[in-house]
C-alpha cells in the first residue's frame, strides 16, 4: 500500500487567505482543489508538502455564467468547477460543445465529479520514467524530473520531455480562452496559448505562489465550429496518447475564413499546428482541404518515448484523428 506523507491541511475561507498561506509557509506548501492528480503524485513521493492549502471550498472559484469583459463578452467558468459540471453545463454545451466533450473525456467519472477544470489546466506534466512509485524510480537512478540528472527519453540531462496530457487546454486554446491568475502581487491574465511553455519540469507561465482562480472564453468564439477527439488505450479512463481539438470560422458559402488545430500528448506543452489558417482561407473544408491539413500536421508532429506506448504508431494515428476531426467540423 502506497501512504501519504505526514502533511497539515488548511481551509481558507478566500482567495487572499490561501495566497496568503502559501506566502507564509513557502516551498513546503502546495494549493490543492480535486487531488486527483495531486494526491497519487504525492503517494509516489514525486510531492511532498507539509502543507496542503485547499481551494475548491472558496466560492470565489466557483461559477459559471455570461459576464462582461473590456474585450468584448466572455463565458466565466470558476477554476474550482469540476470537470462533471463543465461538461453537462447547460450553456457551455450550447455555447462550446467541444469544451464540454473534453471535459467530459477526462478519465472516469468518479476523478470527473471531483477533478477541477483549474486542475486540468495546471495538471502536471507526465512521463513513463517519473509516474512511478519511489522504489521504482530510485531502482532506475531517477530522472531529470525528480531527484536525478537524466532524461531516461533523450538520454541525456539538458531538458525535461515529460509530456501534456490534459484534455482541456488544446479546446481553450482554439477558442482564445484566458485564464485569470491572482498571486500576492494582484492579478493578471495569460492566454491560454501562451500558458504553456517547452519544459517538461514546469510547463506554465502560473507561478508557485498563484491561484488560477478562473478561465474566460470569449462568447464570440461560439460562432466557430467545434470538434475535439481524443485517443487513448481504454475509452473509459486513460491519460490520452493524443488529443486533437479544432475551430473554424466559416461563411455562408462554407468557405473558411479561419481554421485552428491543436494537439496534445506529443510533448511538454500543447501545439499549436501552424499556417493552417494560411492553407485553407477561402477554401471549402473539403476532403482534399482535410487529406491536406492532416498530412501537414503528421510532418509537424513527432512523439516521443515518453509514454508507454510505440512513438512511431502514435505518429501514425495524428493524421487519423485530425482528419476525424476535421469531418466533425465539416459536418456541422
Amino acid at each position: 500500500m502506497l501512504r501519504l506523507p505526514t502533511y497539515r491541511y488548511h481551509r481558507p475561507t478566500s482567495v487572499a487567505e490561501a495566497i496568503a498561506l502559501k506566502v507564509k509557509h513557502g516551498d513546503d506548501a502546495m494549493f490543492v482543489a480535486g487531488g486527483t492528480d495531486l494526491v497519487p503524485n504525492m503517494k509516489h513521493r514525486l510531492f511532498e508538502p507539509g502543507h496542503l492549502i485547499a481551494l475548491k471550498g472558496l466560492g470565489e472559484l466557483h461559477g459559471i455564467e455570461d459576464a462582461p469583459h473590456d474585450t468584448g463578452d466572455v463565458l466565466r467558468i470558476g477554476a474550482a468547477e469540476t470537470l462533471a459540471t463543465v461538461s453537462t453545463n447547460a450553456r457551455v454545451q450550447e455555447l462550446f460543445p467541444a469544451l464540454a466533450e473534453a471535459a467530459a473525456h477526462v478519465a472516469g467519472p468518479q476523478l470527473r465529479n471531483a477533478g477541477t477544470i483549474g486542475g486540468n489546466v495546471c495538471l502536471d506534466t507526465r512521463c513513463t520514467y517519473y509516474n512511478q512509485t519511489h522504489f521504482w524510480r530510485e531502482a532506475l537512478g531517477f530522472c531529470l524530473k525528480k531527484d536525478g540528472d537524466v532524461c531516461h527519453v533523450t538520454r541525456t540531462g539538458k531538458k525535461c520531455v515529460a509530456a501534456h496530457s490534459a484534455d482541456t487546454p488544446p479546446v481553450l486554446m482554439t477558442l482564445g480562452a484566458t485564464t485569470v491568475l491572482v498571486g500576492p502581487d494582484g492579478a493578471r491574465e495569460i492566454p491560454v496559448a501562451d500558458f504553456f511553455v517547452a519544459d517538461g519540469i514546469a510547463n506554465t507561465r502560473r507561478a508557485a505562489d498563484e491561484i488560477l482562480t478562473e478561465i474566460r472564453v470569449p462568447l464570440a468564439s461560439a460562432s466557430r465550429r467545434q470538434a475535439y477527439v481524443k485517443l487513448r488505450q481504454r475509452k473509459s479512463i486513460d491519460f490520452p496518447l493524443l488529443t486533437v481539438a479544432v475551430a473554424a470560422q466559416v461563411d455562408d458559402r462554407g468557405l473558411v475564413q479561419s481554421l485552428d488545430g491543436v494537439v496534445t500528448g506529443l510533448g511538454s506543452r500543447p501545439r499549436a499546428l501552424s499556417k493552417w489558417s494560411d492553407v485553407a482561407e477561402g477554401r471549402l473544408l473539403d476532403a482534399e482541404l482535410i487529406d491536406e491539413l492532416a498530412e501537414r500536421a503528421h510532418r509537424q508532429c513527432h512523439p516521443l518515448e515518453n509514454i508507454i506506448v510505440d512513438p512511431d504508431w502514435r505518429r501514425a494515428m495524428v493524421p487519423v484523428f485530425v482528419k476525424r476531426a476535421l469531418e466533425q467540423v465539416a459536418q456541422r
